[in-house]
């Protein structure tokens, strides 16, 4: 790129500019690298763990070592905070390129626009079922972006309002499958303890009963499960990987997703759109606001997650225990209060000129975060899965974020290489050139190319 870092920010602050690699918005490049590469510390997890083991250490008694400690800093710091910001800057996204379509062409945008977001959902169906990655969020976000579109010329205020609105139902709903496991462990007692005192139970004191003694089995059962689960990943092959997972991400991707993580990423999504509106996720505040937004942010974060987990450790993950110490679900407010302290810390050495080289570096990963994000699908299958290095379950916790660091490392090394001679990534010019129905032009040139928008 011409110009310096600082530069581009300024350049990329006219919304009818194309969106070229020099007239980006550099913070927001800087904010989706960092998130992109924070998205992998919980996915590894979910690459080379059984699903039971993800985020229970009572499997295997992860109670000291490194293991442990490994568990407490990921968990506390960066457990649904990467791919919060990741979201904000999808929602970002949604009102910039609407934005650059309609001063290019208002009869088109739309369509162009909803034609990205079906493309976007085919790739995403794509990384869960072909690419095998059960937790894929592009299918989510073409989902989520289609309902976006009526929000696209809210006020920020309506916005922030529409996230506080789907928070309090996260809450709600979170908070009602904690007391309904609640509720059957202390009617399971209570039928247990009159068993046991020789009183003749009725028979919802039976079904009780019967069903806490199953709830109190499930660590043998879930353990019997993980077993499988390896078994299958590590020796299986991806025709045999490929149908074991099949069941799982259709549940996934239509119940699931409805009932639960449609509303997980609207609070994120509709925070981000109003943040991008009031300047803040594009570095036009001061750098008094954005300290002040770490410090907020920090401050009500980590005690609540620090306190959630201390909880989960001292109820060995028993889900049944935790309203015993907290009045709801803090699983939402803790996750995007620490998300927007880091955007505060980010956007803070940002601003002070801090790490310069390092934040460079990092926004050419966000510029091909579409691309890095299915790269990273497939090199955690390649190393965990059978047809590949079959190392699915055989590390400790912290041994797998060796294969982090150096994913990490390579993505940053590849995305700078890439960008010195091409305008986008691969991924992100094939998904462009499908969705104008026509090739783009991918080589740099020194001078400003003008094609389409996003």
């Amino acid at each position: 790129m011409n110009g310096s870092f600082e530069n581009e920010m300024r350049t990329a602050a006219s919304p009818a500019a194309p969106l070229d690699q020099t007239s980006r918005i550099a913070i927001i490049d800087v904010l989706r690298g960092v998130a992109l590469l924070g998205i992998l510390l919980m996915n590894i997890l979910g690459f080379s763990n059984p699903y039971r083991q993800i985020s229970n250490l009572e499997l295997l008694q992860e109670y000291s070592g490194p293991n442990y400690y490994t568990w407490w800093i990921v968990a506390t710091f960066f457990e649904g905070t990467m791919r919060a910001i990741f979201s904000m800057l999808f929602g970002a996204g949604c009102i910039l390129l609407i934005s650059r379509l309609e001063k290019r062409d208002p009869a088109t945008a739309a369509g162009i626009y909803f034609r990205r977001l079906l493309w976007l959902l085919l790739f995403g169906l794509t990384n869960a079922y072909i690419l095998l990655w059960p937790g894929d969020i592009l299918y989510e976000y073409a989902i989520c972006g289609m309902f976006l579109y009526a929000f696209i010329k809210a006020t920020p205020r309506l916005l922030l309002w529409c996230s506080a609105a789907v928070m309090l139902i996260c809450i709600i709903i979170g908070t009602s499958g904690l007391q309904t496991l609640r509720q059957q462990r202390l009617k399971g007692e209570q039928a247990l303890a009159l068993e046991k005192s020789g009183a003749v139970l009725n028979e919802e004191q039976k079904a009780s009963a019967e069903a806490w003694k199953k709830a109190q089995k499930k660590i043998e059962r879930y353990r019997e499960e993980s077993a499988a689960e390896i078994a299958k990943k590590q020796k299986g092959s991806y025709a045999e990987i490929f149908l074991y997972h099949t069941p799982f991400i259709a549940e996934i991707e239509s119940s699931t997703f409805y009932h639960e993580y449609f509303f997980d990423d609207m609070v994120v999504l509709f925070l981000g759109m109003a943040l991008f509106k009031l300047g803040v996720l594009t570095a036009q505040r001061s750098r008094r606001f954005y300290l002040l937004l770490m410090l907020a942010g920090y401050l009500i974060g980590i005690p609540l997650s620090w306190y959630e987990h201390l909880n989960l450790v001292n109820m060995h993950f028993d889900g049944s225990r935790l309203l015993d110490k907290l009045p709801l679900d803090v699983y939402q407010p803790r996750r995007i209060s620490l998300a927007l302290g880091h955007i505060g810390l980010i956007i803070t050495l940002y601003k002070a000129g801090i790490f310069k080289n390092l934040l460079r570096w990092l926004s050419r990963v966000g510029q091909m975060a579409f691309t890095n994000y299915l790269m990273q699908s497939i090199c955690c299958a390649i190393i965990f899965y059978g047809f590949g290095f079959r190392m699915f379950g055989k590390l400790e916790r912290y041994q797998e974020y060796y294969f982090v660091f150096g994913i990490w490392l390579f993505q940053i090394i590849f995305s700078n290489l890439w960008l010195k001679y091409f305008r986008f990534g691969p991924l992100e010019w094939v998904w462009r050139s499908l969705t104008y129905w026509r090739k783009q032009p991918l080589k740099r040139t020194d001078h400003l190319v003008t094609g389409s928008p996003a």
